[in-house]
């Protein structure tokens, strides 16, 4: 009785987590959001797929790691 109630409990865990992820656009308006309310600039986010981000700043992943937010100045 206590494995199956460790294991739902797991199992309630991992779902609520999964159920939590985010889209790239989403993402994306978040960090611009939180760029804007700091006075930043000039700038660009991008999404790229993860590891051929090239001469800006990875500050976010999405779609389960598979791409990245890229931001450049």
């Amino acid at each position: 009785m206590k494995k199956f109630i460790l294991a739902a409990g797991l199992l309630s865990l991992a779902g609520a987590a999964s159920a939590d992820v985010k889209s790239c656009e989403e993402l994306k308006a978040e960090i611009a959001a939180k760029l804007d309310a700091k006075g930043v600039s000039g700038y660009s986010l991008e999404i790229v797929d993860k590891g051929t981000a090239s001469g800006g700043k990875v500050v976010g992943t999405c779609e389960k790691g598979t791409k990245e937010i890229v931001y450049k100045r």
